[in-house]
C-alpha cells in the first residue's frame, strides 16, 4: 500500500511520518505539486495521504496554481475514503477546502519553538493529557463545520481536528525531529525576535525536555490513525 506525501519544499526524508510508515511496511511516495509534479486520481493501492507543512498560503490558489492540484487531490482522496493528513499547511488548506478561513493573525503572534497544547472535552484518544509540541507557524484556521477540534493551545485555540473518521489536521510539527528543528533554527533566522517567537536557547531548552515525550505520543497517533502494518 501507498501513502502519498504531498510536500512544498525539499527538506530531507527524516521526519517521524516517513520513518514510521517505511517501518510499518507501507510505500512511501513524496510528490511536489509546487516543481510541477502532478498528482493524478488517488487508485485503490493508496492508504493514505499526507499533506506537509510549507511556505505557501492556503487562500493563495490564484497565485499559485499548482494549490488548486493539492485541493483536487484532497477532495478526490476525501471522497474515495482515504485517510487524510495535513501538518500546518496542510491542516490550513483542508479546513479552507471544508470552507472554512484561514490565514494570519492580526496583529500577527507566531509560535516557533515548543508550545503546550492540550486536550478539548472530545478528544477522546487523540490527546489524553498536555503535551509540548514543536511549533513553526503565525497562519491559523477557524474550525471547519463538522469538525471536532481534538486539541487546544494559549494562543491558538486550533491545534488539532477531525473531520469525519479519515480525515485529521494538526498545525503543530510533531513530524521533525530535533535535527530537522535545527535545520528550522538556521533556515529561518529571520523569525527570531518577532513576537511570540521563542529565543533559540529557549528552544533548545524545551526541546531536549519535551521531544521524546512528543515522539512518543506522535508515534502512538500514527499507528492508530495508519495502522499498526501495512
Amino acid at each position: 500500500m501507498r501513502v502519498v506525501s504531498v510536500r512544498h519544499g525539499d527538506e530531507p526524508l527524516d521526519d517521524r511520518i516517513t520513518t514510521w510508515l517505511s517501518g510499518a511496511g507501507y510505500a512511501v511516495e513524496p510528490r511536489r505539486p509546487y516543481l510541477g509534479e502532478i498528482l493524478g486520481q488517488p487508485t485503490d493501492d493508496v492508504a493514505a495521504t499526507v499533506i506537509y507543512g510549507g511556505p505557501y498560503n492556503a487562500f493563495d490558489a490564484d497565485t499559485h496554481a499548482f494549490l488548486k492540484e493539492e485541493y483536487r487531490w484532497i477532495e478526490a482522496c476525501m471522497a474515495a475514503g482515504i485517510k487524510v493528513l495535513g501538518i500546518c499547511q496542510g491542516a490550513q488548506m483542508i479546513a479552507h477546502h471544508l470552507g472554512a478561513w484561514a490565514g494570519p493573525r492580526d496583529p500577527e503572534v507566531f509560535e516557533f519553538g515548543y508550545y503546550p497544547i492540550r486536550p478539548t472535552s472530545q478528544s477522546g484518544d487523540f490527546l489524553t493529557k498536555e503535551i509540548v509540541a514543536c511549533q513553526a507557524h503565525f497562519h491559523t484556521f477557524d474550525l471547519p463545520a463538522g469538525a471536532v477540534r481534538l486539541a487546544s493551545g494559549d494562543t491558538y485555540e486550533n491545534q488539532a481536528f477531525r473531520y469525519g473518521d479519515k480525515t485529521y489536521g494538526l498545525q503543530f510539527h510533531a513530524e521533525v525531529t530535533r535535527d530537522g528543528f535545527r535545520r528550522w533554527q538556521v533556515q529561518k533566522t529571520n523569525a527570531y525576535g518577532r513576537n511570540g517567537v521563542q529565543p533559540r536557547a529557549e528552544q533548545d531548552r524545551l526541546a531536549a525536555l519535551h521531544d521524546a515525550a512528543q515522539a512518543d505520543w506522535f508515534h502512538g497517533f500514527l499507528g492508530r490513525f495508519f495502522g499498526d502494518a501495512a
